[in-house]
């Protein structure tokens, strides 16, 4: 053997360092690529990845207190893996959120070891899954209205409407059979409005409460947790799209052991009877967006609407955003006046407005140049990048301008450092805005966000001379 070939083989038996065999977190290095995650894994890990629907609903704290339905299963869960723990090692969650449609991918590629989704969740064909015992069998998806608006008996007589639906909701599903049984009686099928992926389950309720949709598809169970802090609210529960969902968890089909503890807990789960009390002390006060497109409200909006398209156009800015903004800010009343300065239509304080190079903003025209011009400011300074797609670009304009730019800038860092997305706003960076700084900014945006989804439904409406010029062109 060469004296080289020799010395090569002494190196490649040589011990490496424990900081070079050690790279990326314990998640990525302890498990080989391919290879699923069962409860051993877990156990050596010390961490149970659950991918969870990034809804309200579903999970997540405000103020250190636990809101979401997932969220006390899952720390019984685990307490639960942590009471059967044999070598004194302790299991901690670690918590995923992801939209609902991409749940079950995220469980097959390996992202997550559950999937707790907290709503009924359909699985379809090539996915290497398999559903939990289920925590609620046969589970009514039920229509929702408003109270006072007109009532219907028979789904029939809803041949013709749409519901609006969140991305993701399985009443889409649940309507193809209610569809085909329409076809056969000659009537027109029930239509189905998907609406903005910023809006999850208990936001369209919100939308149903205001009178701005009316009419949705949802859980029964999740429908009645929601009345108890909407009450305006109306559970249809004679008009039963579907009631053969069960609500279940995932995992991955090959991780036998995982399998068989989520089971073994499920069974013997019992829900605590005061789960919700948090849930509508925190969120009573909060859901209460309404309608901005009642008559007085459009005539309103129709007399400032040069103003608002003047100072949006000149920054680069949708006036529906502006509009969206000053519903939420004054109720479109160039007189208010609000708490630390902030005065007119927009609710700008002097000193945002000085920042801006305006002095004056007692005028409308004066207060609305100086909103749209720090709102371009602040796009530009901290929010231009290219990462952004507009609608959370602009979510994050709004939280800035409700608490400033510098305490978005810190949330961000800290949903970069928890593993969440720091680029979306809505479900992933409000979140850590929840814990630390309580609802007041979340709600803020997402009344903003709510009055301009609603003003854009509208849009050909509340546009009339644009729509007559680009037609006589």
């Amino acid at each position: 053997m060469t004296r080289p070939l020799l010395l090569l083989i002494c190196l490649v038996l040589l011990p490496f360092p424990a900081a070079a065999r050690l790279v990326g977190p314990p998640e990525a290095w302890q498990i080989p690529p391919g290879h699923t995650r069962d409860l051993a894994d877990i156990r050596r890990s010390g961490v149970l990845r659950v991918l969870v629907n990034q809804s309200r609903n579903s999970s997540g704290e405000v103020g250190g207190e636990a809101i979401g339905i997932e969220y006390n299963r899952l720390r019984a869960f685990e307490q639960f893996l942590n009471r059967d723990g044999r070598d004194g090692r302790e299991i901690r969650l670690k918590l995923i959120p992801k939209a609902k449609d991409q749940l079950l991918a995220a469980l097959q590629r390996g992202e997550g070891d559950i999937v707790a989704p907290g709503e009924l969740l359909n699985p379809h064909g090539g996915l290497d899954i398999r559903a939990s015992t289920p925590i609620r069998r046969d589970v009514p998806m039920v229509l929702v209205s408003r109270q006072g608006e007109r009532r219907y008996k028979r789904l029939e007589q809803l041949a013709g409407r749409t519901l609006v639906l969140p991305v993701g909701s399985t009443a889409g599903e649940a309507l193809h059979g209610v569809n085909q049984r329409l076809g056969q009686r000659k009537l027109a099928p029930i239509g189905v409005e998907w609406i903005d992926p910023s809006l999850a389950v208990e936001d369209v309720l919100e939308m149903v409460q205001a009178g701005i949709f009316s009419m949705t598809a949802v859980e029964q169970p999740i429908a009645e947790r929601w009345a108890k802090v909407m009450p305006k609210l109306r559970i249809e529960r004679h008009l039963v799209l579907d009631n053969g969902g069960d609500m279940v968890w995932f995992t991955r089909r090959d991780a036998g052991m995982l399998q068989a503890s989520v089971d073994r807990f499920l069974t013997g789960y019992c829900a605590p009877a005061n789960q919700d009390v948090a849930f509508q002390r925190v969120y009573r006060r909060l859901y209460q967006v309404h309608t901005p497109l009642q008559r007085a409200d459009r005539q309103r909006l129709e007399k400032l609407r040069p103003v608002l398209q003047r100072y949006a156009g000149q920054n680069q800015l949708d006036w529906l955003n502006l509009a969206a903004l000053a519903f939420k800010e004054s109720s479109l009343n160039p007189q208010a006046r609000g708490a630390s300065g902030a005065t007119g239509l927009m609710q700008i304080t002097p000193s945002a407005a000085t920042s801006v190079g305006i002095s004056d903003v007692r005028g409308l025209d004066g207060n609305v140049q100086a909103s749209a011009k720090y709102l371009a400011q602040l796009r530009r300074t901290y929010f231009a990048s290219p990462r952004f797609n507009e609608r959370e670009r602009m979510a994050f304009i709004l939280a800035a301008y409700n608490v400033g730019p510098q305490r978005v800038q810190s949330l961000r860092a800290e949903a970069k450092r928890r593993g969440l997305n720091p680029d979306q706003w809505f479900f992933q960076v409000e979140r850590v805005a929840a814990e630390q700084l309580g609802m007041g900014v979340v709600s803020y945006v997402n009344s903003v966000n709510k009055y301009y989804l609603a003003y854009d439904r509208e849009r050909d409406r509340l546009e009339p001379r644009e729509k007559y010029a680009s037609t006589a062109k």
